[in-house]
């Protein structure tokens, strides 16, 4: 998880794929025993990035094409170098959707 945007208001964090797990391979399918490590690959890794209003304490995920569109958004920021306003107009209507409280856990 990285956290891309903190203010007093909203907090963005890019939540990447998991990294490839160990899983447990056989070498030998005749011994049990015989087992080495080898990388899980997820079937289909994906990433997203959660938005955080602050001022009403909710929070939404956004994945697939969703996740697509607000890394366009991204690159385009990167590209103009918005003002903070023009950011949080932004995640102001993406946060109009968000229903799910934020909990500590």
């Amino acid at each position: 998880m990285h956290t891309l945007y903190d203010s007093d208001s909203f907090c963005v964090n890019h939540m990447l794929a998991n990294a490839p797990e160990m899983a447990p391979r056989e070498a030998d399918a005749g011994h049990a025993s015989d087992r080495e490590l080898a990388p899980a690959i997820p079937a289909m890794p994906r990433h997203g990035f959660e938005i955080i209003d602050k001022r009403s304490g909710k929070e939404i995920y956004l994945d697939g094409s969703w996740a697509e569109m607000f890394q366009q958004q991204i690159m385009a920021w990167q590209a103009t170098t918005p003002t903070q306003e023009e950011v949080e107009d932004t995640l102001e209507g993406y946060a109009s959707l968000a229903h799910t409280p934020v909990v500590m856990h």
